[in-house]
């Protein structure tokens, strides 16, 4: 019964992870903004920890079925 909302989560975080992650790395190859208004390297440090935290997580989550 409680697998459902956790094979829920665990795939909207991996999605979310692996998207942000991806994302950024174009951005990052094509030197153009992650954020407006922040220096490209800070900008792309965090975003790529929140992809990989949010990976992390996902997994986590599918994991503990």
């Amino acid at each position: 019964m409680e697998s459902g909302p956790a094979i829920f989560t665990g795939a909207v975080f991996a999605l979310f992870g692996a998207v942000l992650l991806g994302w950024t790395a174009l951005r990052a190859r094509r030197r153009e903004p992650v954020a407006l208004g922040v220096r490209q390297s800070l900008a792309a440090t965090l975003a790529t920890g929140a992809a990989l935290g949010s990976l992390a997580l996902g997994t986590w989550c599918l994991t503990r079925l």
